[in-house]
């Protein structure tokens, strides 16, 4: 196979966060290449849980909604032996488009992500392939990569991307620590089909004699998770006998098709920086949560679209390098909160013993009590927002309910065609102006708006339901069928900068347009259009084989 020797980002690990962050880059037209070093898909069972900001993510790297097969889940409930049900979110309906929860088959999403990843022409890989050294030389590293057969090669790229799993050859290669802890339980995860009284939820089930964590996946699964118990050893309990008598609980296990079955051991760490030089992590190569929030592939996607954007842009010239400083800045914060929340979380799943188990679970019964507390909880306020403190937004805050350095909203659109969209949909893997109400564009002196189209920019119109003056003379101009945008997001006669990944990255009044535009364009470094020369087809270096 021949493949090139000379690309912009080199990505190790094809693992979901992987093939995300190939998805992405190759949307944007970036000359990548994945390598990872099994063969083939694993197949063991992994995650299991996307929330709607992962679906949404998932959305933008071009997987259609019925891409893989998921099951919404209406909400998650957790159990005491001692005080009965504790505490229950609500996960049923949706945000942004797209469910608040759902279960999920890994190897189905897999397979989808890599169908997808073929689609790109500007994206190679290599299965059966392993980085063995890493020489960041000026503006370039060097990959030294070795084959199934043992023979070796080098590859030069621009950036790299690990994505390679806790273990993280990338991360160790690079000299990065990886601090937390590891928790001292084992665990037997069991996928099983045919269950004879299935459930249409997730539970937790908090005994400190034995955890269990349960729920159900598509495709007729459901999953158990059980804690291995003082004297049990990995060996012992997935053996099928043990797994059914484990599973006797709910229903005949000789009547349950046991699917997958697996031991492992789970992890709270966090590495001390998410890039080093040219080489930036993402996934569970930069950090590991705890299972008790569904957190963990999560996390891994919110790295892929917040980093593989910034590439983009500086690889095309259309921004400084400095921008991905902000990756390691806006990422961090927020993976650690997530892991903090698992940890809170999992104290709850697995109290050490019954007096433990008693006190908190009571507590947290007493909360349910307290209707703005409850309502609280129940709504999923403890789930820290993906908003940044600091990182690649102007700083400050306008008059509106957008805020800079948080999601904007998504809503279905309808065109002038009488087609509907979701907004991300609408606005493509572009920097976007977006006018409420109003025509931004139609505001922009003509040297803002080339060096805002050189900056990879586009202007669309959101118009709310029914509204027919101002419309957009040429340009996008589309009604809002929700208002989620307008008056949702923003009043009528705003303005704002939306980054592809749908950061807010500037906003104010329309009438301020060119103002905001120049700020947004002086953050990102970009260069004005009239220094920036005819840019080339980007294709394929097909050099070297590999």
């Amino acid at each position: 196979m021949n493949l090139p020797s000379k690309i912009d980002v080199l990505v190790v690990g094809f693992g979901p966060v992987g093939a995300v962050v190939a998805n992405l880059l190759g949307g944007h037209g970036v000359r990548t290449l994945v390598i990872d070093r099994s063969p083939e898909l694993l197949t063991h069972p992994r995650a299991i849980a996307l929330d709607n900001e992962a679906l949404r993510i998932l959305q933008l790297a071009g997987l259609s909604e019925d891409a893989f097969a998921t099951l919404a889940i209406p909400y998650v409930c957790m159990h005491s032996p001692y005080c009965g049900e504790f505490a229950r979110f609500n996960t049923g309906g949706s945000i942004d488009g797209h469910p608040k929860l759902v279960t999920f088959f890994q190897p189905e999403l897999e397979q989808a992500l890599r169908a997808n990843v073929a689609s790109h022409p500007t994206v190679h890989t290599a299965l059966g392939v392993e980085l063995t050294e890493l020489e960041e030389r000026g503006e370039t590293v060097i990959a030294i990569l070795k084959r199934a057969d043992g023979s070796t090669t080098s590859v030069e790229a621009t950036y790299v991307v690990g994505a390679d799993g806790a273990s993280s050859i990338v991360r160790r290669l690079i000299g990065l620590d990886f601090q937390g802890r590891t928790y001292a339980e084992d665990w037997l995860i069991v996928d099983a089909r045919n269950v004879p009284r299935p459930i249409d939820h997730v539970e937790f089930l908090c005994d400190p004699r034995r955890p269990t964590p349960h729920m159900v996946a598509p495709g007729g699964r459901e999953r158990w998770e059980f804690m291995l118990q003082a004297g049990e050893s990995p060996e012992e309990i997935a053996t099928d006998e043990s797994i059914r008598r484990l599973l006797s609980r709910w229903g005949r296990p000789e009547d349950m098709v046991i699917e997958r079955k697996a031991v492992y051991r789970f992890h709270a760490r966090v590495a001390d920086a998410f890039r080093r030089g040219r080489v930036f992590l993402a996934g569970d190569a930069a950090h590991i949560t705890p299972p008790f929030v569904g957190q963990g592939l999560v996390a891994g996607l919110r790295d892929a679209a917040n980093l593989c954007w910034k590439l983009a842009w500086v690889l095309r010239h259309r921004a400084a390098p400095s921008i991905l400083d902000s990756y390691d800045t806006e990422r961090r914060p927020h993976a650690k909160a997530m892991i903090a929340l698992a940890r809170r979380m999992g104290r709850l799943v697995m109290p050490g013993n019954a007096a433990v188990a008693m006190l908190m679970h009571g507590l947290m019964r007493l909360i349910r009590l307290v209707p703005p507390l409850s309502t609280y909880v129940a709504e999923l306020g403890i789930k820290p927002k993906n908003r940044f403190a600091r990182g690649l937004f102007v700083a400050g805050r306008a008059s509106s309910h957008l805020v800079r350095g948080g999601v904007l909203p998504q809503g279905w659109l309808r065109g002038a065609e009488g087609s509907t969209r979701l907004s991300d949909d609408v606005f493509g893997p572009s920097l976007t102006l977006i006018g409420f109400g109003l025509d931004a564009g139609a505001r922009l002196d003509e040297a803002t708006r080339a060096d805002f189209a050189a900056c990879g920019g586009k202007v669309v119109q959101i118009r709310h339901r029914g509204q027919r003056l101002h419309r957009a003379a040429h340009g996008d101009s589309w009604e809002d069928l929700h208002e989620a945008l307008i008056p949702g997001a923003a009043p009528f006669g705003w303005a704002a900068i939306v980054r592809p990944d749908r950061t807010v990255l500037h906003d104010g009044p329309v009438t301020e347009v060119n103002r905001l535009v120049r700020e947004a364009l002086v953050l990102l470094g970009a260069p004005r259009a009239a220094d920036i020369a005819p840019a080339l087809p980007y294709r394929m270096n097909d050099g070297a084989v590999l």
